[in-house]
């Protein structure tokens, strides 16, 4: 995500500092600065100077074999503490705002159908990453009452673009072998997304937009999608038909908690919406990309 706002605001003819753990590509035009740590150690002072605003995109994510022993701990250091260290250095450099990409999980996990989740919505985060990124949101909103610097925050659903990995991009590989999923009949939930390109654009937009200073946005791609539905979008996207197999949802739900995957249930088989029409109301933001142009932008790799 990092490296596609970087990359866009290179296009537009700035000058973005690429602030990174190690070296790496960066677009031309654009500067790297590299820290060995995200967390409350890493000093960004050098980088900071004659910066204007910061996106801050890194987080530690979600860990599917935990090593540490105190996961909420491991998601503090890097989220809470990391977070709250760079965006305190940059109002001691003079940076006028700083947009934090946080998550849909500081709302909670799951949506009742046709109820989405709104900003101003209590926050009800369920697991330790959730947990860390509502504390990073209540200690910038803290330090912006303290010192003046511009907070926007952007809470996105499950953001696929080319290259998307975890359970999304293990669904794009199986569609596109042609492997049988037992997921047509999940053609009741609604799930809520948001294309690469449409989260970079609102990110470039919060940079600069007067209106957004203060703000917290939700944002996706406008059309919520359920499971069956968005596999077969995926099949148009790759040209190939998805092979979707009926199999009920209390038999998905009874088998997956069966096997110890209630949560992976949980993901495919219940809704979870938002309503981003906050951002269109207060910045005029339309998502430029729509839900079939970003899938068939997420697939090209796979096509290829």
């Amino acid at each position: 995500m990092g490296g596609s706002v970087v990359a866009q605001l290179a296009s537009e003819g700035r000058v973005p500092v690429a602030a990174c753990r190690r070296s790496v590509a960066v677009p031309d035009g654009a500067e790297l600065a590299v820290s060995p740590t995200l967390g409350p150690e890493a000093d960004w002072r050098g980088a900071l100077q004659g910066v204007e605003a910061v996106v801050h995109a890194a987080a530690r994510v979600h860990v599917m074999d935990e090593p540490e022993a105190d996961p909420l701990e491991a998601f503090r250091r890097v989220n809470v503490e990391g977070t709250l260290r760079l965006a305190r250095q940059a109002a001691e450099a003079g940076v006028r705002r700083f947009v934090f990409v946080s998550s849909v999980k500081v709302n909670g996990e799951e949506t009742p159908t046709g109820q989405p989740f709104r900003e101003a919505d209590a926050p009800a985060p369920e697991d330790p990453y959730g947990v860390s990124k509502r504390e990073a949101e209540d200690g910038l909103r803290a330090l912006s009452a303290e010192t003046g610097l511009e907070v926007v925050i952007i809470r996105p659903p499950l953001v696929y673009g080319p290259g998307v990995g975890a359970n999304f991009g293990s669904l794009l590989r199986w569609v596109n072998k042609g492997v049988p999923l037992p997921l047509g009949a999940v053609t009741q939930n609604r799930r809520s997304l948001v294309a690469l390109d449409n989260l970079v654009d609102l990110i470039v937009t919060c940079l600069d937009h007067p209106a957004a200073a203060g703000e917290t946005f939700l944002v996706a791609d406008g059309e919520d999608v359920s499971t069956a539905g968005l596999l077969r979008k995926v099949g148009d996207a790759l040209e190939r038909p998805a092979r979707l197999v009926p199999v009920s949802v209390w038999m998905l739900r009874a088998g997956a908690t069966a096997l110890g995957k209630r949560e992976m249930a949980r993901r495919l088989l219940g809704s979870l919406q938002v309503d981003a029409s906050k951002a269109r109301e207060v910045l005029g933001w339309v998502p430029p990309v729509s839900l079939d142009e970003g899938l068939r932008r997420a697939v090209v790799s796979l096509r290829r």
